[in-house]
């Protein structure tokens, strides 16, 4: 319980320092600038980012909710609560290592980052919503599954975006175009597998959407311009959300 609020809290007061909203340099600052949403082909554009206030909320509302007698009591709280706590921990160091200016480390940061929250969605599915009553589980589906999936859809293309930014600091120029489609055609796949595995579920889809059709806009009408990439981060993004709702459907139809 204890462990779940004060990560969340170092989550939060890291995302404000990453914002500079108070203190502290804005990500787009920070490295020199390596991480704005100009720096490579598979950069989202910067209203994209707005969807950290949700995640930081849901983040929030989940250490309330974890911290509640009854989910105290929960098998699936009990299972969750120390990946879902390293999760926003690595938020937090990566915010940290990207105002020291390391590029790198970032990647290996977010990379990590990553790889915890598909833990967090293994577990999601393998310990589906203890029913209780529809509030609860209403609840617990906003609140716990809505988040981290809002997470790792997010974290999926941001991880995208990081690799590129370093490739990007070290130097490496060639095949810029070729190295974007290709990899927006790998988060979109990524995407599809996580709706595949998880039968249409629809919040990391919601948020892999979103950043895909921000690359897809920075790159048609902002500073970094390629047509080429624009129109595949905006087909990725339309098959994934598509790809999502006709597996959700399907896996409906089935039960």
């Amino acid at each position: 319980m204890i462990l779940g609020i004060v990560s969340a809290l170092v989550a939060v007061v890291g995302g404000v320092l990453g914002s500079g909203a108070v203190i502290g340099t804005p990500i787009a600052e920070a490295a020199d600038g390596a991480l704005s949403a100009t720096a490579t082909l598979a950069a989202p554009a910067g209203p994209a980012f707005s969807i950290w206030s949700v995640i930081y909320l849901g983040l929030l509302a989940y250490a309330v909710w974890q911290a509640l007698p009854a989910q105290q009591r929960s098998t699936r709280q009990r299972i969750l609560r120390r990946p879902i706590a390293a999760t926003m921990l690595l938020n937090a160091a990566w915010i940290l290592v990207v105002q020291w200016g390391r590029v790198f480390l970032s990647v290996v940061v977010i990379v990590a980052l990553l790889a915890s929250l598909a833990v967090v969605f293994s577990l999601l599915i393998r310990h589906p919503i203890e029913r209780t009553s529809s509030a609860a589980t209403a609840v617990d589906t906003v609140v716990t599954d809505g988040t981290f999936g809002l997470y790792l859809g997010w974290v999926t293309i941001a991880t995208v975006a990081n690799v590129s930014a370093w490739l990007a600091a070290t130097g490496w120029t060639g095949g810029a175009s070729l190295w974007g489609v290709v990899v927006l055609v790998v988060a979109a796949l990524v995407g599809l597998f996580l709706a595949r595995v998880s039968n249409g579920r629809i919040a990391q889809a919601l948020s892999l959407s979103w950043g895909l059709a921000w690359v897809a806009q920075g790159r048609l009408a902002g500073e970094n311009l390629d047509t080429v990439v624009g129109w595949t981060a905006a087909l990725a993004a339309a098959v994934v959300l598509v790809g999502t709702l006709a597996l959700r459907v399907t896996a409906r139809q089935r039960r």
